[in-house]
Protein backbone atom coordinates (compact mmCIF):
# COMPACT_ATOMS: atom_id res chain seq x y z
CA UNK A 1 0.00 0.00 0.00
CA UNK A 2 0.64 3.05 -0.93
CA UNK A 3 0.66 6.39 1.36
CA UNK A 4 -1.50 9.38 1.14
CA UNK A 5 1.07 12.20 -0.61
CA UNK A 6 1.21 15.24 1.84
CA UNK A 7 -0.03 18.67 1.05
CA UNK A 8 2.06 21.17 -0.15
CA UNK A 9 3.01 23.55 2.95
CA UNK A 10 3.84 26.97 1.90
CA UNK A 11 4.52 27.94 5.43
CA UNK A 12 6.94 24.91 6.20
CA UNK A 13 8.73 25.62 2.88
CA UNK A 14 9.27 29.20 3.60
CA UNK A 15 10.41 28.74 6.68
CA UNK A 16 12.69 26.01 5.57
CA UNK A 17 14.18 28.52 3.12
CA UNK A 18 14.67 30.93 5.80
CA UNK A 19 16.82 28.32 7.77
CA UNK A 20 18.99 27.49 4.52
CA UNK A 21 19.20 31.32 4.13
CA UNK A 22 20.33 31.82 7.94
CA UNK A 23 22.80 28.63 7.47
CA UNK A 24 24.39 29.56 4.84
CA UNK A 25 25.48 32.97 6.22
CA UNK A 26 26.99 31.40 9.44
CA UNK A 27 28.66 29.03 6.76
CA UNK A 28 29.99 31.96 4.77
CA UNK A 29 31.11 33.80 8.06
CA UNK A 30 33.11 30.76 9.50
CA UNK A 31 34.63 29.78 5.92
CA UNK A 32 35.67 33.35 5.72
CA UNK A 33 37.51 32.79 8.89
CA UNK A 34 39.08 30.09 7.93
CA UNK A 35 40.62 31.91 4.98
CA UNK A 36 42.42 30.52 1.84
CA UNK A 37 42.09 26.34 2.22
CA UNK A 38 37.92 27.55 2.55
CA UNK A 39 37.15 29.20 -0.71
CA UNK A 40 35.25 25.96 -1.88
CA UNK A 41 33.14 26.49 1.16
CA UNK A 42 32.61 29.73 0.62
CA UNK A 43 31.37 29.33 -2.81
CA UNK A 44 28.87 26.43 -2.19
CA UNK A 45 27.13 28.67 0.89
CA UNK A 46 27.39 31.44 -0.73
CA UNK A 47 25.54 29.24 -3.87
CA UNK A 48 22.92 28.35 -1.58
CA UNK A 49 22.43 31.66 -0.27
CA UNK A 50 21.70 33.14 -3.54
CA UNK A 51 19.35 29.84 -4.01
CA UNK A 52 17.94 30.43 -1.21
CA UNK A 53 17.09 34.58 -1.32
CA UNK A 54 16.50 34.50 -5.07
CA UNK A 55 13.26 32.17 -4.62
CA UNK A 56 12.32 33.83 -1.78
CA UNK A 57 12.02 36.72 -3.29
CA UNK A 58 10.24 35.04 -6.32
CA UNK A 59 7.54 34.65 -3.97
CA UNK A 60 6.04 31.64 -6.00
CA UNK A 61 6.10 29.35 -2.72
CA UNK A 62 2.21 29.10 -1.93
CA UNK A 63 1.54 26.56 -5.38
CA UNK A 64 3.88 23.86 -5.47
CA UNK A 65 4.05 23.94 -9.55
CA UNK A 66 4.52 27.51 -9.49
CA UNK A 67 7.30 26.38 -7.20
CA UNK A 68 8.87 23.75 -9.64
CA UNK A 69 8.32 25.95 -12.41
CA UNK A 70 10.79 29.02 -11.00
CA UNK A 71 13.44 26.08 -9.84
CA UNK A 72 13.09 25.56 -13.37
CA UNK A 73 13.24 28.39 -14.63
CA UNK A 74 16.55 29.05 -12.75
CA UNK A 75 18.16 26.17 -13.76
CA UNK A 76 17.75 27.20 -17.17
CA UNK A 77 20.19 30.38 -16.91
CA UNK A 78 23.34 30.15 -18.57
CA UNK A 79 25.11 32.17 -15.63
CA UNK A 80 24.31 33.17 -12.17
CA UNK A 81 26.03 36.21 -10.95
CA UNK A 82 26.82 37.03 -7.49
CA UNK A 83 29.75 38.89 -6.37
CA UNK A 84 32.22 38.72 -3.65
CA UNK A 85 32.76 34.76 -4.72
CA UNK A 86 36.23 33.35 -5.49
CA UNK A 87 35.20 31.19 -8.23
CA UNK A 88 32.47 31.72 -10.72
CA UNK A 89 32.17 28.30 -12.29
CA UNK A 90 32.58 26.68 -9.00
CA UNK A 91 30.01 28.82 -7.74
CA UNK A 92 27.49 27.96 -10.90
CA UNK A 93 28.07 24.44 -10.14
CA UNK A 94 27.00 24.94 -6.52
CA UNK A 95 24.02 26.87 -7.57
CA UNK A 96 22.81 23.90 -9.97
CA UNK A 97 23.70 21.26 -7.28
CA UNK A 98 20.99 23.22 -4.86
CA UNK A 99 18.53 23.91 -7.38
CA UNK A 100 18.71 20.37 -8.24
CA UNK A 101 17.99 19.06 -4.32
CA UNK A 102 15.70 21.40 -4.21
CA UNK A 103 13.68 20.38 -7.92
CA UNK A 104 13.30 16.81 -6.34
CA UNK A 105 12.89 17.92 -2.68
CA UNK A 106 9.67 19.96 -4.51
CA UNK A 107 8.69 16.95 -6.96
CA UNK A 108 8.43 14.56 -4.06
CA UNK A 109 7.16 17.07 -1.23
CA UNK A 110 9.36 15.68 0.88
CA UNK A 111 12.92 17.30 3.11
CA UNK A 112 11.13 20.56 4.05
CA UNK A 113 10.57 19.71 7.41
CA UNK A 114 14.03 19.32 8.31
CA UNK A 115 15.57 22.49 9.03
CA UNK A 116 18.75 21.71 11.22
CA UNK A 117 21.87 23.64 10.13
CA UNK A 118 23.84 20.70 8.76
CA UNK A 119 22.03 18.60 6.45
CA UNK A 120 23.40 15.36 4.14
Amino acid sequence: MSEAPEAWDSQQVRIWLESRLAAARLDQAAADKRGYEARDDYDKAAAEEWVCRTLMAGRRTDDQAAFATQIKEMSAQDEYNMTGIYDDRRFDRHVRANLRKLAKMTKTNQGFTNTSRYQG
